[in-house]
Parts: C-alpha cells; sequence; structure tokens
C-alpha cells in the first residue's frame, strides 16, 4: 500500500473507532445493589425517588430499565423523540422528573434527541463518566437518579452545550 493510502485508512479507522465508542449502545456492570439517589439529588420541593432494582423493573420496560438504571446506551437514529418538533416538555421516563423544553432542543446530527440546556437548574445532575478509557460528563435525572446520557461543549449557542440524551429515558408531552 502506498503511504497516502495508508495514512487515510489509520485516519478513517481511528475516526470509526472513536464514533463506534462513544455511540454504541453498551450496559455498563452496575451492581445489583439498590438504587438510592445522595442527598443532593432533590428537585425543588424535595421530591426524591429511591427504589429497589427490583421496584424499577416493574415500573420500567427492559429497555428503559437497562438506559436509565444500568446506564446502557439506545441505538443512535432509533428514538421517535428525534423527530418531536412540537412545543412541549421532556420529563425523565422513571419520576416524571421534567427535564427539557422543547424550545431549547435541536437537531445535532448525531441521532440522539439533543438540547442546549435543561428546562432548570434543578432538573438535571452531571457527574464524571470514566467508563470505557475516556472522560465525560453523564447527565442523570436530578430526581430518580437515572442516567440520561451525556453532556458535551460542541453545541450551539447560547450555551455552547449539546445534552445528549437517550429518548428511551424520556418521555413527551405537548403543551
Amino acid at each position: 500500500m502506498n503511504s497516502t493510502l495508508l495514512t487515510w485508512l489509520s485516519a478513517w479507522l481511528l475516526v470509526g473507532f472513536t464514533l463506534f465508542t462513544i455511540c454504541s449502545p453498551t450496559i455498563s456492570g452496575a451492581s445489583a445493589e439498590p438504587s438510592v439517589t445522595s442527598p443532593n439529588q432533590t428537585q425543588p420541593g424535595g421530591r426524591k425517588v429511591v427504589k429497589t432494582d427490583a421496584e424499577w423493573k416493574k415500573i420500567l420496560t427492559a429497555d428503559q430499565y437497562a438506559v436509565l438504571r444500568k446506564e446502557g446506551t439506545e441505538r443512535a437514529f432509533t428514538s421517535p423523540l428525534n423527530d418531536i418538533h412540537q412545543e412541549g416538555t421532556f420529563y425523565c421516563a422513571a419520576c416524571h422528573n421534567p427535564l427539557f423544553s422543547s424550545s431549547t432542543k435541536f437537531d445535532s446530527g448525531t441521532g440522539w434527541p439533543s438540547f442546549y440546556k435543561p428546562i432548570s437548574k434543578n432538573a438535571v445532575d452531571e457527574k464524571t463518566d470514566k467508563a470505557f478509557g475516556m472522560v465525560r460528563t453523564e447527565v442523570i435525572c436530578n430526581v430518580c437518579g437515572g442516567h440520561l446520557g451525556h453532556v458535551f461543549d460542541d453545541g450551539p449557542k447560547p450555551t455552547g452545550l449539546r445534552y445528549c440524551m437517550n429518548g428511551i429515558a424520556m418521555t413527551f408531552e405537548k403543551k
């Protein structure tokens, strides 16, 4: 192979591996212990939802459970919430906590519903995610601690943030 072809092939393999690692549907090995939210995971008014894994399994679908409780990721371009363009609110599928307004939703081209800011500063919490040999910022529901997705600093104005959410972790209600 000539060196130019080898360089291009190497570059594309690196890009493909990076995208696969970031975007692939995976389930991390979370423990089977009861799901407990920390004291700071409360919404104004102090509402907090704490359930055991068995309780979550009863109220969530298998796919919702895999994402919300086991930090999985749905496959890109599979969520019907990608096509929502109506005015309304996106809620946590586990506890019905309001998360995002449709007015902050944008098409990021990633295949997941994306927003440039949460509906309020108390709607979500963030924590460091060191899975898969990289450091990302995980976004969790501030009421039930459910995994929603990740936030990146490549979003549009006014915040420059991209909250890349799993559609299966949310529901939508029209205004």
